[in-house]
């Protein structure tokens, strides 16, 4: 079964999680725009293109600022190859997000 970032990365960041008193809950749980792209819940398979996420131990801005770190980052690798020929490119992501209403 494919995983979301959320459990993958077990940040406890997801509503209802151990750390969201600490850190909050993070965008990649609630962003329902992208919900169901790469087989994910919400943008649990997409966390690249969502601005606020928290990877390596801080919030991370927008996507032109973060994209270089998550290009690196085991969970964006493993979710390349799971989805191999059906990956949708981040242009196609943010487009998405742009263009989609809440």
């Amino acid at each position: 079964m494919k995983k979301n970032c959320w459990e993958s990365k077990k940040c406890g960041r997801e509503p209802g999680g151990e750390k969201v008193k600490e850190l909050g809950i993070c965008s990649a749980t609630t962003e329902k725009r992208l919900d169901g792209i790469h087989d994910g819940k919400n943008a649990g398979r997409a966390c690249w293109v969502v601005a606020g996420t928290f990877c390596k131990g801080e919030v991370q801005g927008s996507f032109a600022q973060k994209y270089k770190n998550c290009e690196k980052c085991d969970f964006y690798q493993t979710v390349r190859k799971e989805e191999g020929g059906r990956f949708l490119l981040s242009a196609i992501l943010l487009n998405k997000l742009i263009n989609t209403k809440d």
